[in-house]
């Protein structure tokens, strides 16, 4: 091993409303640091590269790829994760929509596109599903073709807007 990944970096974060510090090593991804090291298993580490959106969290607000952001790159954010969003209830909305239009199969991706819609759904109004689609273009399913996952986000954004589920 080179010396440049045996240097450790102390950091200080906030998960899921919790402070918390850690001594990382200088290359180790923030969804390694959310699950190896916090237990915060609800992102999924899959591809690696950014493309399929699984290890969707959010920070200082917005959502990212977990797999691509260094731990050390998060000193000092807020960082939510499915895990947070559910306990405060953020998205249990979301949640008994994708349960109710079973916009869920295998589950493995449902974490990242919970976090992912709940970003979009939190700019108001109703997007369209076009609008939808697209902020969803980086999260990949391999199981259920999109149709229920839209359907399940339309409907919260049009209860949250008060115009009643689609």
């Amino acid at each position: 091993m080179t010396e440049m990944f045996q240097d450790k970096i102390d950091i200080a974060l906030t998960v899921n409303g919790e402070p918390v510090e850690g001594r990382v090593p200088a290359g180790q991804h923030l969804i390694d640091f959310l699950r190896l090291e916090l237990g915060l298993t609800g992102a999924h580490a899959s591809c690696e590269h950014g493309v399929c959106g699984a290890c969707t969290v959010r920070v200082n607000g917005q959502a990212v790829r977990g797999c691509l952001m260094l731990a050390a790159q998060a000193d000092g954010a807020e960082v939510w994760t499915v895990e947070g969003l559910s306990d405060r209830a953020e998205i249990a909305d979301l949640q008994e929509a994708f349960v109710a239009r079973n916009a869920l199969q295998c589950g493995f991706c449902t974490p990242g596109m919970l976090v992912s819609a709940q970003e979009l759904l939190s700019r108001g109004g109703v997007p369209s599903r076009a609008e939808i689609r697209e902020h969803l273009s980086g999260n990949y399913c391999r199981c259920t073709g999109y149709e229920a996952i839209v359907d399940a986000i339309e409907s919260v954004a049009r209860a949250r807007a008060g115009k009643g589920a689609a």
